[in-house]
């Protein structure tokens, strides 16, 4: 089994400047499954939903490759569910609704015919269930990935620090990094990070791109400029599972390949912000996905001579 997403498959209703939506079908590990689709079909789901979840879509994680043996259905109760209202920024939002339901009592039970997977996604979730996650795989994945955010940084901040001494790689925001280090500077804010546990650290800047550390190395990737952006939701969910659907796929973990594996998460990424929810990455084909990458490509490639 070659790539576990582990995290939340949510509704969510979503306003922005360019319209506003009811309920649609959201949620970190979605994203990121659907997202890692499009590299690798060897992807496991563990999460959980209300019976109120609809069946259409968990057989479109099945056309996509996604197995559900691991996503628990919770008869009686309701699926997560959150609301957001975006400025005009498109970079800052409020949260309108949350109501956290069949998450308040969500257990991670990893099915058996999952164990053994080489590659592990851990979705933004409670860090306590994100490192039970990790202490109850048979074997160690060859990397583990983990999203997180600043809420758990006010709340849980001891149980985050204890989650990250287990991971290889942390994908978090440029201002998650400066809360999670006290360091302004996105530079000494890694150098600390990475002594927390992580051998990689990848600081997502929005429009601005990311930056991919290590101890001795930074890869800065930038961001795809695009005419319009109608709903950010999920994108850094879904740069994640593009990010490590192609590691999944190509089974290197050198710096280089981490390097690659940064633009085709971009890539992603800039397809899930042209259209609400889910809809752009369900509706994809691989033509476009390829077309994008040279898009990023040829955005940073250029010759230079010097005397």
């Amino acid at each position: 089994m070659s790539l576990l997403v582990v995290g939340t498959v949510a509704f969510d209703a979503i306003e922005t400047p360019f319209g506003k939506t009811d309920k649609i079908v959201g949620g970190a590990a979605t994203y990121a499954g659907l997202a890692a689709s499009y590299f690798t079909k060897s992807i496991n789901l563990v999460s959980v939903v209300g019976d109120d979840f609809p069946a259409e879509t968990i057989n479109l994680f099945h056309e996509k490759g996604i197995n559900t043996k691991g996503l628990q259905i919770k008869e009686g109760e309701k699926t997560f569910f959150w609301s957001g209202k975006y400025h005009n920024d498109m970079n800052t939002r409020d949260t309108l609704i949350t109501e956290l339901n069949v998450l308040n009592t969500f257990d991670p039970i990893i099915p058996d015919e999952l164990q053994g997977c080489e590659f592990l996604m851990l979705g933004n979730l409670m860090p306590q269930v994100q490192k039970t996650v990790i202490e109850r795989l048979w074997k160690r994945p060859k990397l583990i990935v983990l999203d997180t955010m600043n809420f758990w940084m006010d709340v849980a901040m001891d149980s985050l620090l204890e989650t990250l001494a287990l991971v290889d790689v942390l994908t978090i925001n440029d201002s998650e990094a400066r809360q999670l280090s006290g360091e302004y500077s996105l530079v000494k804010a890694a150098q600390k990070i990475l002594k927390m546990g992580p051998k990689y650290l990848i600081i997502k800047k929005g429009e601005h791109g990311a930056l991919l550390f290590n101890e001795h190395q930074v890869f800065f990737a930038p961001a795809l400029p695009l005419e319009d952006v109608f709903d950010p939701t999920g994108a850094g969910d879904t740069f994640a599972g593009g990010f490590i659907g192609h590691l999944a796929a190509t089974k290197d973990i050198s710096f280089d390949n981490l390097k690659r594996a940064i633009i085709f998460g971009s890539a992603m990424a800039s397809f899930c912000v042209e259209k609400f929810g889910i809809e752009r990455l369900v509706n994809l084909n691989q033509s476009e996905v390829n077309e994008r990458v040279q898009e990023f490509i040829d955005l940073v490639q250029f010759d230079i001579i010097l005397d």
